[in-house]
Order: structure tokens, then sequence, then C-alpha cells
């Protein structure tokens, strides 16, 4: 079955090759939903089994109420815990294995779904074990799965530090374990972005839950006044929120005609309701509020939510990439331009990371790439 799969995306394709590796003892694939972390694993664990590799694939997964974000345990479920796992395996396998296959790997124990807490006091030897939604995990159950691993086993850990981590945790389990298997010896780590996606739809609900999250944020007494007077001047426009940020340039020192006040995030294609014929529209609300505005389409390009808040227009042709790496937002950067980008003692990148964090709740890191 792994040897089935052919990567689709760049990141997947070295997901597999790290997967493949027998040095990689840990290996953590971590990124949104669609990416293909479970699947990737979940094949690689009973590839494993079937060719002679492990004796035993044991999954651990947390199953969480969606509507309350409880954590449902066997004690709880019974089998209906069972029944929900192995639809869980059917529906990630889809097309590579067929129920019956599925039904039988369960029944002689040599695909083992289980829930962290049950790992207690277990050692596994020669076993392939997976955690599976990770972010859903307390660390020191996650680090109890460290403890149980026994001669000639292996951990594998996906998780999603972004858009499934828990909305009161400041840091989840996905992101604790991707932060402690960076450093550890024999451990790889695989960071999936958007550009990874290659579920049908998925891309589409990361755009609209990135779009809530914006809906939902509290507006300063500014911000609010700069929203609704872009919506009597532009009413036939949906304008999504508005970001005010003119304290944080003072703070940093950052000054220049061209650097905006706030920003104004609209749905995509909508952009010319906002700035009018001739950009009348946009000269009057900036004159009403008396600030400076750019404008965002809401779009997963993020090279644009950079553009928009940089102070230095031009900067954008030498942005290599902008995408997720675990919990933050990444962006790659020409060496012979990284000091315009970051700015004075780092100032420009100062203010991209607080700016992006009100809108999304993302921190923003820049890191240097090849020319």
């Amino acid at each position: 079955m792994f040897d089935r799969l052919k990567p689709m995306t760049v990141g997947q394709e070295r997901a597999v090759n790290v997967l493949r590796d027998p040095e990689n003892e840990l290996v953590g694939l971590f990124g949104p939903t669609g990416t293909g972390k479970s699947l990737l694993s979940i094949a690689y664990g009973i590839w494993a089994v079937e060719s002679g590799r492990a004796r035993r694939f044991i999954i651990a997964r947390p199953i969480v109420d969606v509507a309350t974000g409880e954590v449902l345990t066997p004690e709880r479920l019974g089998e209906m815990y069972y029944k929900i796992a192995s639809t869980y395996l059917e529906d990630i396998l889809g097309p590579y294995a067929d129920r019956a296959y599925v039904e039988k790997l369960l029944r002689e124990e040599k695909v083992i779904v289980t829930d962290v807490s049950y790992l207690r006091g277990r050692t596994f030897d020669e076993s392939v074990i997976f955690l599976d939604d990770a972010q859903n995990v307390r660390p020191e159950s996650a680090a109890e799965m460290l403890i149980r691993l026994g001669r000639g086993s292996r951990l594998m850990v996906a998780g999603d530090p972004i858009f499934q981590r828990p909305a009161d945790a400041e840091k989840d389990g996905a992101t604790l374990l991707r932060e402690a298997l960076l450093g550890e010896e024999k451990a790889e780590v695989v960071d999936l972005g958007v550009k990874d996606i290659v579920r049908p739809g998925a891309r589409r609900g990361i755009k609209l839950a990135l779009e809530l999250r914006m809906r939902k944020r509290q507006l300063s007494e500014t911000e609010r006044y700069i929203y609704e007077t872009a919506r009597i001047f532009a009413p036939d426009a949906d304008i999504i929120t508005a970001v005010e940020f003119r304290a944080d340039k003072d703070s940093l020192g950052i000054r220049g005609e061209n650097v905006p006040d706030a920003l104004l995030v609209v749905k995509e294609g909508q952009l010319g309701r906002v700035v009018g014929r001739g950009g009348e529209r946009i000269k009057t609300i900036e004159n009403e509020v008396g600030a400076r505005l750019r404008l965002l389409e809401m779009t997963l390009d993020f090279k644009q939510w950079i553009r928009a808040v940089h102070p230095v227009g031009w900067i954008s042709k030498h942005i290599a990439d902008a995408d997720f790496a675990g919990p933050e937002l990444l962006v790659q950067v020409k060496r012979s331009e990284f000091g315009a980008f970051i700015g004075h003692k780092g100032a420009y990148v100062r203010l991209i990371d607080r700016v992006v964090r009100r809108l999304l709740g993302i921190g923003v890191r820049a890191v240097e790439a090849e020319e």
C-alpha cells in the first residue's frame, strides 16, 4: 500500500522519504488538514507490518467531541469507541483498502487502535506507534508514548498546530511535540503547508476558517470606526475586518509616507468595490478616518498578506515562499534582501508579526532562502 502512494507535492515527497529511512526512529508530520499526514503514516504502518518490518502497528488517537472539545474515552463510549476507530481507518484509506481488509487487520491485531491513556505500563517492541491528532493530546501523554517505545520500534506523530488546536491552549500537544522532536537524535520533522493540501474541499475549508477567525475578532474603537466607514462608502463590498497599527509603528520607530496605518481585509474579488473608479472610494474613506489604508483580499497566497503590511513596497519580489511551518507563518526571503525585509533591529518583521497575530492568532517568522 505504501509503495502505491504517489506524493503529489514537494512536502509529501519529503514525508515519504523520511518515513522510508530506517534511521529516523522518531518522525513528526505537522500541517493543515488535507495534506496527507494520516494517510501517509497509516499506509507506512500497515506496510511495515505486512512486510515483516514490525509485529504490530498501534494507532493512538484521541476522539474529540467537536461541539464541546471534550476528549471521549473507551470507558465513556464502550464498543462505539472501536467502531469509530474502525470507521476512521476506512475513511482515511479510502480507495487503497476495502472494509474487509481493514477489519481483517484489526481482527488479527496486526493493527491496534487505542486511546493514548491506555498505553501506560506497557512496552512495545518491534512495533510502529502512530500518534494522530496530537494537538488534542496532553504533552504528558505524548511523552508517555516515548517511554513505551521498546527495541526495534518507531514512533510517528501527526498534528495540526494551527487550525485544529484547542482554542484555549497557549501551546497545544502538536506544537510542543514538534519543538521536542526538532532537537531529538534520530528524529525528523516535516512541516506541511497550504501548498501541500491535496484533499478536495480542504483548501476552501481552511480559507473559510481563517475568514471566520477575522470576522469573530474584537475590534478596537478605532478599528470599528474604520470598518463602519468603509461599509458606508463601499456598501456593495464584503468587508471582513479592519486592523489598525499606528501605535505599533510608533513603538517600533517605523516612519514613511508609504507605511499604512491600518489594513482593510475584503472578500476575494471585491477589492475594486472598495477602491472605486479612479480610487475615489478609498480616498474618501482615508480622508474620513484620517488614516493611510491598505487593502488585502482574503486569499491563501500569504505573500500578498506580507506585501500589504510591509513598509517596503518592492520587497514582495524577493519573497521566495510564505506558508505555514508548525504553529507559525514562515516567510522565506532571498538572502540578498533579508536585511531589507526584517528592517532595522527587526522592526518590519515585528510589525508584520503583530498584525498577523491580531488577524489570525498566528505568529510570523522570517528566514533566509537560497538565491
